[in-house]
């Protein structure tokens, strides 16, 4: 339900839930999660009371880096390992896409330069995630039962209770050192399947760098995408 309170527009979504909770979108579109017999007067009353925090959060959003549409054409450029390489459209290449100091692109292969970039990103992402995997689970002593590669836009990794670990190929954009907090991250879960503080601890004595790679992906998330 869409719906207007303080002169911004929101999202109204009611479930069974307690109590109400303001949500600020990645597009900086606010949505209200309420409970079922919550009056519209007192969702509005609420705005009201958090409005200079939803106009921060809005403009904190809108000022985020993003991905932008993607072109696909010479010259783009592109994220692998928290680096930008430009895209060179080639008739000599012998296969459809290569990576070479950038990216290069058949000439012949323009209408499926998406789906060739995503193949890669997936081929490159279970290379690497794979290997960081092994690496920190042997030196922290973590067993897990499988390692998959999902399309999830912004959920870069997760848990489940039988201890299988997936992570979204968009995460091989990011940086190494971020993706290693993942990584250790969701191994962690493997001893704590929540967000208490004993997981934070045990994260952070894992991974001393991880409230800055936390920052970092919370900032920059958005532009680590192909549109």
């Amino acid at each position: 339900m869409r719906a207007e309170g303080a002169g911004i527009e929101y999202t109204l979504v009611r479930s069974r839930r307690r109590t109400a909770a303001l949500v600020i979108s990645t597009d900086a579109v606010l949505t209200v999660r309420a409970p079922l017999q919550m009056p519209l007067s007192r969702i509005e009353i609420l705005i009201g009371e958090k409005i200079r925090w939803i106009n921060r959060k809005i403009l904190e959003q809108k000022a985020r880096p993003s991905a932008g549409v993607k072109q696909f054409v010479e010259g783009e450029r592109f994220l692998y390992l928290g680096h930008e390489y430009g895209l060179r459209i080639s008739d000599d290449i012998k296969g459809s896409f290569c990576f070479e100091d950038g990216f290069v692109l058949s000439s012949r292969e323009r209408a499926r330069a998406k789906e060739l970039f995503v193949w890669w990103y997936k081929r490159e992402a279970r290379r690497i995630i794979t290997e960081r995997v092994a690496l920190f689970a042997q030196r922290d002593g973590f067993r897990y039962q499988e390692l998959r590669i999902t399309g999830a836009r912004r959920r870069w990794g997760s848990c489940s209770a039988q201890g299988s670990l997936s992570f979204s190929w968009r995460l091989v954009m990011a940086p190494l050192d971020v993706i290693d907090y993942v990584v250790v991250h969701e191994l962690a879960h493997l001893d704590h399947c929540d967000h208490s503080s004993r997981f934070w601890g045990r994260v952070r004595a894992l991974y001393p760098d991880a409230d800055r790679c936390r920052k970092w992906l919370k900032t920059n998330g958005p532009a680590l995408d192909l549109i």
